[in-house]
């Protein structure tokens, strides 16, 4: 057996993280004995890693192949609709299993399919990309997207397991491996600062799926997302005062507008970054964030290849108005009230609500590379 870490989740619906190298053979295991039939839902993409997957689940269980478009694209209600007549057709029950092998828009997805068909049955994810190791399939979230904007329609559903094999990110490219670096260091802002002071003493080997230096900011970033949606998992909000399980969503109300307005052209984690940049100003300007944490963003982020400025994606027309009203219809909005994740400090994660709207645009400016 190779060398693995086992994270746990704990709460109502425990299961457990499985972080290392060739550790597939996790999967029969956390889908439990009795199950006998799995939906395999994979992206598209990755028919060889889904073929061998299936090879794992063993002669004994039959496997339903859905394969779901690459990217947002998959995270429709034609999908979902196609997924279920398909479940149905093959008279899937409650005693069957749903597998999702892809990135964040497949655990997303397979997850809503999950969590939807007869109420809930059990899912595993097997997460193929960085972003969705440390983000999307721990935590029980799914989501899929409408015009108005991304992951307006989901719900919870925790999964019976989580492998995430650090072998499958050797094949990954460069340009997603980065991305998936957003994410990362969002947790070093949010929760751990230790990820930061890893990052920055060797973004070189940040980088590097076969490093033992990603391993270890994999696994730093799993166990704050494990400790956040345990003591919160349905974002009601957590203990003594914290944002709970909004802290996760920490540069993502920019990030999903950045998103949309893009025709999600920009990857999720490059969109974090830029999303993250964003609310350190934001939370400077209103006198929420000290400037020396504020001015740590960029270079730690640029040190990994990740975006600070809307110029470095390729994007120079995305007017502050279209992104205006993107986010009021964020999650996080209440009402009329627009509500930011801002740091009060590092690793002190707040809600900033209602900021005046020539701070909010002063914020966006910088992200734009206009000076003011």
């Amino acid at each position: 057996m190779s060398d693995r870490t086992r994270l746990h989740v704990g709460g109502a619906s425990p299961y457990d993280v499985v972080v290392g190298h060739d550790v597939l053979d996790e999967l029969p295991a956390m889908l439990g004995p009795d199950v006998r039939r799995v939906a395999l839902c994979h992206s598209a993409a990755l028919p060889e890693l889904a073929d061998r997957v299936a090879v794992v689940l063993g002669e004994g269980v039959e496997v339903l192949r859905l394969p779901l478009p690459d990217g947002e694209a998959a995270k429709t209600g034609e999908v979902a609709i196609d997924a279920w007549e398909r479940l149905g057709a093959a008279g899937f029950t409650r005693s069957d299993a749903v597998v999702t092998v892809g990135g964040g828009s497949t655990t997303d997805m397979g997850g809503f399919i999950a969590a939807t068909w007869l109420r809930g049955v059990p899912v595993v994810h097997v997460p193929t990309t960085l972003l969705a190791m440390v983000d999307a399939a721990v935590g029980g979230k799914t989501g899929m997207n409408t015009g108005a904007g991304k992951n307006l329609v989901g719900s919870f559903h925790e999964p019976a397991g989580v492998i995430c094999d650090l072998d499958v990110l050797t094949t990954l490219p460069r340009a997603e491996l980065v991305a998936g670096l957003g994410e990362v260091v969002k947790c070093g802002f949010i929760a751990d600062p230790q990820i930061l002071t890893l990052v920055e003493a060797d973004p070189a080997e940040a980088r590097d799926p076969r490093s033992a230096r990603l391993r270890e900011l994999v696994e730093r970033a799993v166990r704050v997302k494990i400790d956040v949606v345990v003591d919160d998992l349905e974002e009601r909000g957590g203990s003594d005062g914290h944002p709970g399980r909004e802290a996760l969503n920490y540069g993502h109300t920019l990030a999903h507008a950045v998103e949309k307005g893009t025709g999600y052209r920009v990857r999720h984690g490059e969109a974090v970054a830029l999303g993250m940049v964003f609310a350190a100003e934001l939370a400077r300007l209103a006198g929420r964030l000290d400037d020396e944490t504020a001015l740590r963003h960029a270079p730690v982020l640029e040190s990994v290849g990740l975006p600070t400025r809307l110029e470095d994606v390729g994007v120079s027309d995305l007017a502050f108005e279209q992104v205006l009203a993107t986010m009021r219809v964020d999650k996080k909005a209440r009402g009329a009230r627009l509500r930011f994740l801002v740091l009060d400090g590092l690793a002190r994660p707040a809600i900033l609500s209602d900021p005046e709207e020539d701070v909010l645009r002063a914020a966006y400016d910088l992200v734009r590379g206009v000076s003011r």
